[in-house]
């Protein structure tokens, strides 16, 4: 728990910085709002791709594995910002930083999951959520001290950091416990589990695949850049339908619409999430003229990245009283956003063990995009209207419709509808058993007659 909460930690800690010297870049780099938001967003593009692949790296060779290499990209990423010359190369330094993000989350949250008891399996959830907080108090703190002193670079350049925690995992942790009976006992010389060999199952099916990801990653790069001006709308129809095309294949004739409906469950999470804490700092400083330390008192309060209704519009209401920004800003936080604590046990309970990591990786990064659209969706509403009411709109109306999908249990109704014999939750034992379920085989999910899990 303490390895995946630390990395969890430095992985919001990485994120985050850009949200705070957006501002300082912008200046530096002569960007209107909505582009400088646009970097936010660039972490998010590959985000789908980074949660697939690293994903079924672990699957296939354990969590372990996974969660260092992912560590080590978004550090890397990070500190590669920190020398970017414009914003060409500041966008795709924060494209690698969205790999890395994407494998850590997956990695991290089956790691967990995979290795607590049963019974403690949602409060652990919860709690390791609770490490992307404390990176963005641990980034607030550092931004009043660093940035006024020696500029906006220093705080990438000290993300780096992680690296030293990617050694200390390679080094002193076991394999989560699941993945170990279920799989890693089994052998090398076992066929280990693929979760995307049904995407390359014959050379047809592999070059449509391949043109579907180059489609999907230029779409969407596109979509959150200036390139894509003036057509916008059918970039992301394009894109869209890309990553549903591969839903439906890892899905299989009886998950695929679970992992659509997982999938836009997830978005509309992001969606009324990240305007308020994606520009929040932008707000502050623009319309409110607070300064780097005053910045930091209220993004401290904000630290525990939990959201309400109640509070989403006297949070853009008040202006001159800090301390009263502050708690409202910490209520807004602390009971909206709460879906994020659970999200994790939520997502990872319609997997099973095999294919867990990849799936999750998938369809939680897909959904992410919801973040990269709330930015710059955002920034483009204040055009017409204050930013502050702009994002009191968008999170006020996205988080009843999360409100009636998770509520309402919409996703495993969906999913119910294509296989009648899915479990509710693959993380909860069977009686008198382990967390076990039926295979991949037996449900007709991705790899449905060609992938075997080992000895489980």
């Amino acid at each position: 728990m303490f390895a995946a909460w630390i990395g969890y930690l430095l992985d919001g800690f990485d994120f985050v910085l850009i949200t705070l010297v957006l501002t300082d870049i912008a200046a530096d780099f002569h960007l209107s709002t909505a582009t400088a938001a646009s970097l936010i967003s660039g972490a998010f593009i590959t985000r789908w791709l980074g949660g697939a692949v690293l994903g079924a790296l672990g699957d296939r060779y354990g969590r372990k594995a996974a969660m260092i290499t992912s560590i080590l990209l978004y550090s890397l990423g990070t500190f590669a910002c920190g020398f970017a010359w414009g914003y060409t190369s500041l966008f795709v330094a924060r494209l690698v930083i969205g790999l890395g993000m994407a494998g850590e989350y997956s990695a991290g949250v089956t790691y967990v999951l995979e290795t607590w008891p049963t019974r403690w399996r949602n409060p652990a959830s919860g709690f390791l959520i609770s490490g992307y907080a404390g990176g963005t108090i641990l980034a607030a703190e550092l931004y009043k001290w660093v940035v006024p002193h020696w500029g906006w670079r220093w705080m990438f350049w000290i993300g780096v950091l992680p690296v030293l925690v990617a050694l200390w995992v390679r080094r002193s942790l076991p394999e989560a416990g699941d993945w170990q009976r279920e799989i890693g006992a089994a052998g090398p010389e076992v066929d280990r589990p693929n979760p995307f060999r049904p995407l390359f199952a014959g050379r047809a099916r592999a070059w449509g695949n391949t043109v579907l990801a180059a489609g999907a990653s230029f779409a969407l790069f596109c979509v959150f850049t200036p390139a894509g001006t003036g057509y916008v709308p059918w970039l992301s129809v394009v894109a869209a339908l890309c990553l549903i095309a591969f839903a439906v294949q890892l899905g299989g004739r009886r998950g695929w619409l679970l992992y659509v409906s997982l999938m836009v469950t997830v978005f509309c999470a992001f969606l009324y999430s990240w305007p308020v804490q994606a520009l929040l700092p932008t707000y502050l400083k623009t319309d409110l003229g607070y300064d780097p330390a005053q910045v930091t008192d209220v993004m401290f309060y904000a630290g525990t990245l939990l959201a309400s209704l109640t509070f989403v519009f006297p949070v853009f209401a008040v202006h001159d009283s800090l301390p009263a920004l502050g708690v409202l800003v910490f209520g807004l936080l602390a009971l909206g956003q709460g879906i994020s604590g659970i999200l994790p046990k939520y997502l990872a309970g319609h997997f099973p063990t095999a294919t867990r990591a990849a799936s999750l990786g998938f369809v939680y990064n897909v959904g992410a995009l919801g973040g990269a659209v709330a930015p710059v969706l955002g920034a483009h509403l204040a055009e017409g209207m204050s930013l502050g009411r702009a994002l009191a709109v968008l999170t006020f109306g996205l988080t009843l419709v999360v409100i009636l999908l998770v509520g309402g249990n919409v996703p495993q109704r969906l999913g119910r509808l294509v296989d009648r014999q899915a479990p509710d939750d693959h993380l909860v034992p069977e009686s008198g058993g382990a967390a076990t379920a039926p295979s991949e085989t037996e449900r007709g999910g991705p790899g449905a007659g060609a992938v075997s899990p080992g000895s489980s």
